[in-house]
């Protein structure tokens, strides 16, 4: 009973709690990055990636009952509770919005990858990979002004989406397509879309905690 009371008020042995955001934020960059394969090649090798996509879900699921189960069972830990919690669903949710992205392609059975789509793909690609230094920063306990620089590139990344959604979203509704290709593409605009903001919100937390600790 005691060594059990013991193991639970100790910090958790080598940071684990670092390592699941770190391998939350690798199969989101590895998500990411399976999106930008499909979009830049042949849609016959889809379906492999498809298959793919149903590993990473699956991984990026157990990370996150990993660090929640890891919490539950610890009484000290290395950052707030809360903010634990909200980092290990978001890079869940991340990766779970851009496999969605990944699925609808073949749901809605598009095969012609237009420029807007491989724009996004690039950006998402480039704001994962930030997000995954940020994480690593977040370990190390880096100072401030590299994480906030780190953060920046994130959120200017965000922006660009932002600007890159307005203009897909005004030459969807320029009357040039028909209702239902406006429905599909609208969605797998919106989705990578939604998901630079989740990356973006996460950048904007690790920011917040390297405020409150150092």
């Amino acid at each position: 009973m005691r060594l059990g009371f013991l193991a639970k008020i100790l910090p958790p042995p080598e940071n684990r709690f670092y390592d699941h955001f770190e391998e939350g934020a690798e199969v989101c960059q590895l998500s990411a990055y399976l999106f930008y394969q499909i979009v830049h090649s042949d849609p016959k090798e889809r379906e492999d990636c498809l298959a793919q996509a149903k590993a990473y879900k699956k991984r990026a699921s157990e990370v996150q009952t990993r660090c929640l189960t890891l919490l539950d069972e610890s009484f000290i830990t290395p950052i707030d509770r809360e903010d634990i919690q909200l980092i290990a669903a978001k890079l869940y949710k991340a990766t779970k919005v851009i496999l969605k992205a990944c699925v609808n392609l073949r749901i809605y059975q598009i095969d012609d990858y237009n420029e807007l789509i491989l724009q996004q793909s690039d950006l998402l690609s480039t704001s994962a990979e930030e997000l995954r230094k940020l994480v690593a920063l977040l370990r190390n306990g880096a100072p401030v002004k590299e994480v906030s620089a780190c953060s920046a590139r994130i959120q200017e990344i965000e922006s660009t989406g932002d600007d890159l959604l307005y203009s897909a979203t005004e030459d969807l509704f320029s009357g040039k397509y028909d209702a239902l290709q406006v429905l599909k593409w609208r969605a797998i605009y919106k989705g990578i879309e939604n998901a630079l903001d989740i990356c973006s919100a996460i950048a904007d937390m690790i920011v917040t905690i390297s405020l409150k600790h150092s």
